[in-house]
């Protein structure tokens, strides 16, 4: 008799605590079609459900999740099934819209690997629990595309220009630093994290925030601030991350590096030599800066043209999670479609497939990637392809709290 499929997302249900572990190990529990569709329906109906409090996601083995079922999205791309890649972010999308929206909590504990759809099944939830294990990453710019599931929410609200350095560089994080930068929420050795489940199980009260909060807050310890590199060269990170295109932000951390010479700087300026000019300007979103500079000539005040400045160059900053999860929809159908560059089916060949860690990028050079370019990612798609724009579904009756949590 063959064997039954195990399921791909688990469900243990504790008195008003229901528990969601991903259960794709050996994947890393990347996230397929069925874990999404699984997950929102789950997400939906506990929210109707008045016997729910409190919702832990979790994953099993190593990884929380270290992203999307990128493979499989390759895949159909290259069947020239593209319109299948975009159902699936499409639904991804929405997944992340009603986590970051949803009325009750939602803790998320991320003891492994957390990486691209990984942060946007966690980051959108209130709570979100570190580890000596956890190791979070925005990796897309090194597979020719830009971060989805929300990132441009969640990481144009970081301290400063750190939400650019972690999005361009596809920078590795651990606990510690997840913790400094707000990514996450508290630090509990994994040693404890039974413990603080089984605590968190007792939730029964009529405020399950605040007894969530107790709870995390008794379980938490703060890491040694020596583990806090990255957050600890904020200053580095503004000067250069806050220039206007990505060629001025390595010239930026170049000069830093004649100064005084710095491992890290180098790896920084090597990452970003690396990874897809494509990905990278759009991630940056490189242009406006002659709108603005008009502006100053026009006699705009000048707060009117750093709003006007920064809206066109980090949209994420102005908006609110479900416009930016709209917006990123729409860029990566176009991604998807591959009529402007197809830098993410040739990065996912060399990185994921062939792993020859030699991906022939088109076009090659920073400079070759014009604005006119950048800005036809941001434009919507032809209808007559069978595309629409992200349509998110209503919520209704929600607290102000349940609305960006970060």
């Amino acid at each position: 008799m063959a064997s039954e499929t195990p399921s791909q997302v688990l469900v243990e249900e504790i008195s008003s605590v229901r528990i969601l572990t991903l259960n794709r190990p050996n994947q890393l529990n990347a996230l397929s079609l069925n874990m999404i569709t699984r997950l929102l329906q789950l997400f939906l109906a506990y929210e109707e459900d008045p016997r729910v409090k409190l919702v832990i996601v979790k994953g099993q083995g190593i990884a929380f999740c270290a992203g999307g079922d990128v493979p499989a999205i390759v895949r159909d791309i290259r069947l020239g099934k593209w319109g299948r890649s975009t159902d699936f972010m499409s639904l991804q999308h929405t997944l992340n819209y009603v986590m970051a929206t949803y009325s009750k909590d939602q803790v998320s504990i991320l003891n492994g690997i957390v990486m691209g759809g990984g942060a946007g099944v966690s980051v959108h939830g209130r709570f979100r629990i570190a580890t000596e294990n956890t190791v979070f990453a925005m990796p897309e710019t090194s597979l020719g595309v830009f971060p989805t599931v929300g990132a441009s929410y969640f990481l144009s609200r970081l301290p400063g220009f750190f939400g650019e350095y972690v999005a361009l560089t596809g920078a590795r994080l651990d606990g510690a630093e997840m913790l400094a930068c707000g990514l996450a929420t508290h630090f509990v050795p994994s040693t404890k994290l039974t413990a603080l489940e089984a605590d968190l199980c007792r939730v029964g009260s009529s405020d399950p925030v605040t007894f969530a909060s107790i709870i995390l807050d008794a379980h938490t310890q703060y890491p040694h601030p020596k583990h806090r590199s990255a957050c600890q060269r904020l200053d580095v990170i503004d000067k250069c991350f806050s220039r206007r295109t990505v060629e001025e932000i390595i010239s930026e951390l170049e000069r830093e590096a004649t100064h005084k010479p710095d491992d890290w700087i180098s790896a920084t300026v090597g990452a970003l030599k690396k990874a897809s000019p494509a990905g990278l300007k759009i991630s940056l979103r490189s242009v406006g800066f002659e709108d603005a500079s008009q502006a100053c000539n026009d006699g705009k005040d000048k707060l009117t043209v750093i709003v006007l400045y920064k809206f066109q160059i980090r949209e994420g900053r102005l908006q609110g999670v479900g416009q930016c999860l709209i917006r990123e929809n729409r860029m990566v159908s176009h991604v998807m479609k591959g009529d402007i560059s197809k830098d993410f089916v040739e990065g996912c060949r060399a990185i994921l497939i062939d792993k020859d860690r030699n991906p022939k990028w088109e076009p090659r050079r920073l400079e070759d990637m014009k604005n006119s370019m950048v800005e036809q990612y941001f434009k919507r798609m032809e209808e007559e392809d069978g595309w629409e724009d992200l349509k998110l579904p209503p919520r209704k009756h929600l607290p102000a709290s349940a609305i960006a949590k970060l």
